[in-house]
């Protein structure tokens, strides 16, 4: 826990360095939580909130309305949300900042996100994507036109996708719209609209509007509702290639989302291009992480889903002055779906079982969430116990294995010293290979 000096030093100044701490930590989100104490600060830094500090009571209202008032937000109203940002330079770093006010019943929490858009700019290649979904990815952006989805929880990184693959189509031929909500990242060369519900200004109306300004490509910051859908879709067959994100979590889901949605089976069919759906899960410290032996039920995951045989994986060693609890940031987990005209065809039967659609969707050269999420495990760049938590496995495949105590076994062998035996491929023995 940090402290700070309030009595001696101005709450502006404790504000300002509650933020540049949070940057310099790498936090993608602040916390500002009323308790009986005061104020309990908590930073999100790869995904874990951790607590920060204590903010005693009689201090509490000063820094609530410092907050709230270089977001732009109105200070003497306290009973409704607010919603603001903070676009400032604090001792010489440049801050992009969405912030929230929300009324409990212990006093107003405000939460700030920390927006980091850096690796929009270093192209698609930075996102952690495997050299057969890259090729996928490129190929999606550069058709003429259809529509393209990126699919996820909120925080799972849609955005930056998004932006980046914005930036790698972004040049002096190509007249690119955007209408979001809000804003996330200016881009120069990119015409950008921000929506107002307020005063009609709704992702409809602008998106009917956007079509009389001769776009070649138009990003749509979220499909809501089942209007925006079909603006969208429309839109992609008639010569614009569409970017939006959709909050599911694979690409079967997506589809029957927006079938749910009333598109109509014949325009998704024509007019989807591709689906990108992705996690995040935390990156092993490389400076501290250790080999071990792989778990029974870890060893079956392998088997199930990748058809290897594997007896040692990496995982996190304690932690050192890198990292936090042998982790240090985060790496995409994805899937990549380039609809191909078997699929097509198969989104256009309404009469096809949902199992024969699965069946079609994933037969088709796709890596699922969990395969992906595996392979990087093998690659030593996050950890099993990451890819459990964020990716669902198969309900057969856990229930098959639920009567192992898997926290047991896993204790057991980061106590003891075992020989690891050499990894089997296929029924040919083959020499175990460091983890990058």
């Amino acid at each position: 826990m940090v402290e700070y000096d309030y009595k001696n030093d101005e709450i502006a100044n404790i504000a300002n360095n509650m933020i540049i701490y949070a940057v310099s930590k790498r936090a993608s989100d602040i916390h500002f939580d009323p308790c009986e104490e005061g104020l309990k600060v908590r930073l999100r830094i790869d995904g874990v909130l951790q607590d920060h500090t204590i903010v005693p009571i009689q201090y509490q209202k000063n820094l609530t309305t410092r907050l709230k008032l270089i977001s732009n937000m109105n200070i003497t109203e306290s009973r409704l949300p607010q919603d603001g940002a903070i676009k400032d330079t604090i001792n010489g770093i440049d801050l992009d900042m969405r912030v929230s006010a929300l009324n409990t019943n212990l006093g107003e929490k405000i939460v700030i996100r920390i927006l980091d858009y850096s690796k929009s700019t270093e192209g698609l290649e930075s996102l952690g994507f495997t050299p057969k979904n890259l090729i996928k990815i490129k190929k999606m952006v550069e058709v003429p036109n259809g529509i393209i989805l990126i699919t996820g929880a909120t925080g799972t990184g849609k955005s930056t996708t998004v932006y980046t693959m914005l930036q790698h189509l972004n040049n002096e031929e190509t007249n690119i719209i955007t209408v979001e909500d809000p804003i996330e990242m200016n881009i120069e060369g990119i015409n950008q609209v921000q929506v107002n519900p307020e005063i009609g200004l709704t992702f409809g109306r602008v998106l009917r509007s956007i079509l009389r300004q001769d776009p070649n490509v138009i990003l749509i910051g979220e499909i809501r509702d089942s209007e925006t859908a079909q603006i969208a879709v429309r839109a992609s067959i008639t010569g614009h290639l569409v970017f939006s994100t959709v909050h599911t979590n694979n690409s079967l889901s997506t589809i029957e989302r927006l079938l749910d949605m009333n598109v109509e089976r014949y325009l998704l069919s024509s007019a989807l291009t591709g689906i990108v759906s992705q996690k995040l899960a935390r990156r092993l410290c490389p400076n501290c992480r250790k080999k071990r032996p792989t778990t029974t039920y870890e060893k079956a995951v392998f088997k199930e889903i990748l058809g290897l045989d594997v007896f040692e994986i990496e995982d996190v060693n304690g932690h050192c002055d890198n990292c936090r609890n042998g982790y240090y940031g985060r790496i995409a987990i994805q899937e990549v779906l380039l609809i191909n005209d078997e699929v097509r065809n198969a989104i256009n039967d309404k009469d096809l079982p949902r199992e024969k659609l699965k069946e079609l969707v994933y037969t088709n050269n796709v890596t699922t969430l969990l395969q992906d999420g595996l392979e990087k495990v093998l690659e030593g760049i996050t950890t099993f116990e990451e890819i459990y938590k964020n990716v669902a496995i198969d309900n057969e495949l856990d229930s098959k294995y639920d009567n192992l105590d898997y926290d047991t076994e896993l204790n057991n062998i980061n106590q003891t010293n075992q020989e690891i035996p050499k990894q089997t491929l296929n029924n040919k023995e083959v020499q175990t290979v460091d983890l990058i």
